[in-house]
Order: C-alpha cells, then sequence, then structure tokens
C-alpha cells in the first residue's frame, strides 16, 4: 500500500521523527521475519481478511460489485468497516499512487482490526488486516466483477510496511508530506505521524474535514513540484466537507474527517508496538532466554507508555468532526459500571477522555503470549498504581488513573490480582 520509490526516504525520516519525540530512538525487532518463532510467510494467518477469504470460496458469504466504486462498499460492510472513518488522502504514497492527486483522492476506511484503501479508477481494492500473531497481513482485491472474487495476499507491500517506521514488523503507518522546491524530491520528504506529532507538522498530502479551531497544520494544501518553502508552513485552513474539492462519483462519504484522522493515527503506532512485543517474546521463548531480558522489557515498556498517551501533543483548543465517525467509534464502548468506556472521547483537551488505548481489547492484545503479556500488566500497574515515579508520567492524574483501574477491572476479565489492590500515589512533577 505504498509506492516504493519513496521508501527508502520515508524510512529515514521516520527514525528522525521518533528520536525527537521520545527523547531517544526507540528499538525496532531485528531478527528475520522468517525466523522459525515467528514465520511470517508461512503460517497460516487467522485475520478477518483469511476468515471473509474462506467465507466466499465456500458460499456463505458474497461480494456486490458496484459499477462506481467496484467492490468497496461491499467490502467495507463484510468487514465491518464503517463508511464514516473516510480519511482523504492526495499525496502518492500507494502502489496506485499514478492515479492519485488531489483531484482523485485515494481513501482509506478502518476499524480495529482492518484498513482498506480505494482509488477511483485503481486495479484493485487494498486491505490490511491485523492477524493476531502475526502482525498486519496485506491483500489486495481485483476491482473486476466475479462470482467467486478472492482477496490476494499481497507480501511486496513490506517494501514500505516492513520497516524502521513499523518497528522492524509488518505493520502500519501513516506519513505526513511536506511539499519541498525540488523537483526530484517533491514526494520524498515527511514524518510518520501519530499522536505524539506537532499538529503544525501534521496532515501533509491529507484532507482535513471538520471544526479545528485555531489549530494550524499542513494538510489540505497543494504537493506540486513548483511549490515554494512557504508552502510547508502550516495553515488554519478550514474545510467542513468535501463539497467542491473534487467530483465525488465513485467516493462514499463527503468527509475527511479530523476525529477518524486522530483516532487512525493513534491506532497504527499501537498496532506496531502490540506486534512487536509478540514477536519479541516468542523470539525470547524459542531461544531459551526467558523474558525478563531488556529487548523484551523494552518492548513492553514502549508499549504502555503509548497505550497511556504518555508523549500525546495536547489539543489547544476543541474540535468537532463531521461525518459522524466519532459516535461510531464511542457506540462500540464497552463500559464499566459507572457508564466510563476507554473508547470515550474528549476533543478538547486531548483525544481520549481517558487516556488509555481502547486497543487493549484487540485481538491481538489479547493473542499476546502469556509472558509478554503479564510484563506488560506488571508495567502498565506501575505506572498506573504510581510506583513508577518517572516524570513522565506527571501528565497523568490520580483522578486519570484511579479510573483507568476502575474501568479496566469492569471490562478486562484477564487483568492479574495487582489491578484488584486500590493503591493511588501520584507521581511527584519534577
Amino acid at each position: 500500500m505504498c509506492n516504493r520509490r519513496i521508501a527508502t526516504t520515508f524510512v529515514g525520516f521516520a527514525v528522525l521523527f521518533v528520536t525527537a519525540v521520545s527523547g531517544q530512538r526507540q528499538d525496532v525487532f531485528v531478527a528475520s521475519r522468517n525466523h522459525p518463532a515467528i514465520s511470517y510467510a508461512n503460517l497460516e494467518t487467522t485475520d478477518r481478511v483469511a476468515d471473509l477469504n474462506q467465507k466466499l470460496q465456500d458460499g456463505r458469504a458474497r461480494l456486490t460489485f458496484d459499477r462506481a466504486s467496484g467492490y468497496l462498499r461491499s467490502v467495507l460492510d463484510a468487514l465491518a468497516v464503517p463508511v464514516e472513518s473516510q480519511v482523504a488522502l492526495f499525496s502518492q504514497n500507494s502502489s496506485q499512487g499514478p492515479l492519485i492527486n488531489m483531484r482523485n483522492p485515494r481513501t482509506l476506511f478502518f476499524n480495529d482490526a482492518v484498513a482498506v484503501g480505494y482509488v477511483r479508477g485503481g486495479a484493485v481494492v487494498e486491505v490490511a488486516a491485523e492477524d493476531p500473531r502475526q502482525g498486519v497481513i496485506f491483500y489486495s482485491l481485483e476491482q473486476k466483477s466475479g462470482d467467486r472474487p478472492q482477496f490476494k495476499r499481497d507480501d511486496n507491500c513490506l517494501a514500505c510496511h516492513l520497516s524502521w517506521s513499523t518497528l522492524g514488523v509488518p505493520g502500519l503507518f501513516l506519513v505526513s508530506t511536506l511539499t519541498v522546491p525540488d523537483d526530484k524530491n517533491a514526494y520524498a520528504s515527511g514524518f510518520t505521524s501519530d499522536h505524539r506529532t506537532a499538529f503544525s507538522e501534521r496532515w501533509g498530502g491529507l484532507y482535513v474535514t471538520g471544526d479545528l479551531g485555531a489549530i494550524r497544520h499542513v494538510g489540505n494544501k497543494p504537493i506540486s513540484t513548483a511549490s515554494t518553502t512557504e508552502s510547508v508552513k502550516p495553515e488554519a485552513r478550514q474545510l467542513e466537507s468535501l463539497d467542491g474539492q473534487f467530483d465525488s462519483a465513485g467516493y462514499l462519504s463527503r468527509y475527511s474527517d479530523v476525529v477518524a484522522l486522530m483516532v487512525l493515527e493513534h491506532q497504527v503506532h499501537m498496532t506496531n508496538l502490540i506486534t512487536r512485543m509478540g514477536w519479541e517474546s516468542r523470539l525470547a521463548t524459542a531461544e531459551g532466554r526467558g523474558h525478563d531480558i531488556p529487548r523484551v522489557r523494552q518492548a513492553a515498556i514502549d508499549l504502555v507508555d503509548y497505550l497511556l498517551f504518555v508523549y500525546e501533543t495536547p489539543l489547544p483548543n476543541r474540535i468537532r468532526g463531521t461525518s459522524g465517525f466519532a459516535e461510531k467509534f464511542t457506540a462500540m464502548a464497552r463500559m464499566d459500571g459507572r457508564g466510563r468506556s476507554l473508547r470515550q472521547l474528549d476533543l478538547e483537551r486531548r483525544l481520549m477522555k481517558y487516556p488509555c488505548s481502547y486497543m487493549i481489547y484487540s485481538d491481538a492484545f489479547n493473542a499476546l503470549p502469556e509472558p509478554a503479556k503479564a510484563l506488560v500488566y506488571e508495567q502498565l500497574w506501575q505506572v498506573l498504581s504510581g510506583r513508577d515515579k518517572d516524570p513522565r508520567f506527571s501528565r497523568l492524574s490520580a483522578a486519570d488513573r484511579q479510573a483507568i483501574v476502575e474501568i479496566l477491572r469492569d471490562t478486562k476479565k484477564d487483568l492479574p490480582p495487582s489491578f484488584r489492590r486500590v493503591e493511588y500515589s501520584a507521581p511527584t512533577k519534577q
């Protein structure tokens, strides 16, 4: 799902970005994806696309081909991916890059386990599905009407989607593409973007719709070889919808919702961290090293820091989406006894009302090897209980930490006994 011509450049920028936001370069998985403990290419997959493929093959499911957008809507329905999640990109970061521009943007749709990419006039629908054990598996579905269409696995996507940007595992990333006044590199300058990124560097090469208040970003701006250095300056340009930006024929939504975009930014890196944790654990077990070793423990620390939004860039003002995504997203909540959920959005100070990722409920997190999950829960409790006094956790208030623990107690049944203790001592700001 990425243009190989620019992969190397993006990887380099991604390393620099991670260094900047976290104070140190995060480690990545360094063994081969074909190590016997991993066998990425050979183990049978159990992701949602593999399941749908089997249903299509034996007649339990059908896809309907539409003249305007091919199989897109039918694929979204079959994989339970909401149309409201649409984000629109006009940077050419795709294997179908030559077709993509501001008048014919690529659209992405997603839920907690699947991302679907569509280019109007493109030969395929692109799908990335999170396998609970193996990480992200990439598929394509040919845009030709047939009785029993099948998704085909495409490991060629790993040319971009296995890199420093994805922590050395098959994964996902969202790039903010910045314009530069150089014909040779017009699409080769940018940063991977997630909830840690400054808003002034976000969303280059993407449409952004909604009410962002005074937030300045680099979205909604043309990418052109004729650009000047002025074009990389952030602006507060607002789009309520995509109306008038391009011909809407073949598109399913009028929006590229800012809330959907921010949730997607968070989710892609969270997905990679979970995969890396599982792979490091399986490798340690296969090599007889045990799990209390620096590589595995650091993977747990990195996962928990991100899970708790430790380095999240605060919102300077309230934001509002326009597609209905926020309502769809929160409707999937697991509520505790007081009606609270980790899917409740804040959108005034930060992304989530309770700063702990909803991805803790994902199939991939639940499928972590038990020793790996135990390490993650141990680190999570150290932070939430206040035992870990590191200054980076000072932004987590005692009220937030108590609420997170109480929500998890009611909604996550595999918590270790430590989470049943009532201990909260707020870390001191230093």
